[in-house]
């Protein structure tokens, strides 16, 4: 994609757990297969905020989930796409050039 600067696993995606709604639309934006939707763990739930637990409750504790993290270059199509503005791009510490 030519709107992505970015060498693949430069920069990862970072999902807010208190914000994130599982509503999918970086699912469907990614050209690079990055996220997928999965179910939050028990032991994940416990360290959210009282508003997060709330909206985790509501939306059945699905939420998106970074699992190829080495694809992402960057393009931000699903920071765009996030209604919740969960999501943020982040450079990957594990990443050499």
């Amino acid at each position: 994609m030519s709107s992505c600067k970015q060498a693949p696993g430069a920069f990862i995606p970072v999902i807010d757990r208190n914000r994130c709604e599982g509503k999918g639309p970086c699912i469907d934006v990614c050209p690079y297969n990055v996220f997928e939707m999965f179910t939050l763990p028990a032991e994940e739930r416990a360290a959210l905020s009282l508003k997060g637990k709330i909206k985790g409750f509501v939306h059945r504790w699905q939420q998106a989930d970074v699992v190829l993290p080495e694809r992402c270059m960057a393009c931000g199509l699903c920071v765009s796409a996030c209604p919740e503005q969960a999501i943020t791009l982040a450079r990957n510490p594990a990443y050499s050039d």
